[in-house]
């Protein structure tokens, strides 16, 4: 049985829509306090109301994760709202599609600045009170996409999840000895908004390549995130937690055939 979560604060970075609200619903549930963000307030707004009958109280606040005043200013929120924060879930993500011979600086930039760039930025804004907090966690979202596995189009998508990943090591050693764990969840197909859209015999095709047979759901990832957040994964960090119901595992699609 883990310890409760409740009365904890926690900011989710992206946590309007998408895995970002599905990891906001699952810790609000568990009686933690969460400050979601995103650039649309209409967005958020919707967020906050959907999720305000749970035990954690939910508010949201309009910001850009890849400028470093606007982290800054998450933080100083969330510490003001809640009384200190003990979580940080950086998942705000963008996934532009672009072929490699179509990339320009500009396209490259944006996607870094989100990604890659918005999870330090996050991160570094809140050591201060991580460290106050004495239980400090932060998970971060990546994807199996980049670090694992390969998709055309997202080349930039990909080498920024992979650079995650390596700041998420050695972050892991400089913060442990503030008693700060740092972890990553990396999401396979899960079923979101947008994905939604695409019309159910895309999501039959994709559910097709992966043996638990479905694709995820956001409660599949914010059950992970809640973990990495807990007093009994104190002795974790560093790692990184495919959550993908098996579909790396295959190594062809006659394998799935076979099952």
């Amino acid at each position: 049985m883990f310890a409760s979560l409740q009365g904890r604060s926690a900011i989710v970075t992206g946590g309007s829509k998408g895995i970002g609200r599905g990891i906001a619903e699952t810790f609000a549930n568990a009686g933690v306090n969460v400050l979601i963000t995103g650039r649309s307030q209409a967005d958020l707004d919707k967020a906050v109301a959907d999720l305000s009958a749970a035990p954690g109280k939910v508010s949201g606040l309009s910001a850009d994760v890849s400028s470093p005043e606007d982290a800054r200013r998450v933080v100083a929120e969330a510490v003001e709202r809640h009384g200190g924060l003990d979580i940080v879930c950086a998942n705000a993500g963008i996934f532009p599609s672009g072929r490699l011979e179509d990339l320009t600086p500009e396209s490259i930039e944006e996607v870094l600045a989100v990604n890659f760039k918005g999870t330090v930025y996050i991160v570094q804004a809140a050591l201060a009170a991580l460290t106050a907090s004495g239980h400090g966690r932060v998970v971060i979202t990546s994807s199996i996409t980049g670090p694992i596995t390969g998709y055309p189009g997202w080349s930039h998508y990909g080498a920024s999840k992979a650079a995650q990943l390596g700041f998420l090591r050695t972050a892991a050693m400089e913060l442990a000895p503030k008693q700060i764990t740092i972890n990553a969840v990396l999401p396979g197909n899960i079923i979101t908004e947008g994905l939604g859209e695409m019309g159910q015999e895309y999501l039959d095709q994709m559910a097709s390549a992966v043996p638990a047979g479905r694709l995820g759901s956001v409660a599949d990832i914010g059950n992970a995130a809640l973990f990495f957040a807990t007093d009994e994964a104190a002795y974790i960090t560093g790692q990184s937690l495919v959550v993908d119901g098996g579909q790396i595992l295959p190594e062809s699609h006659l394998a799935i055939a076979e099952l």
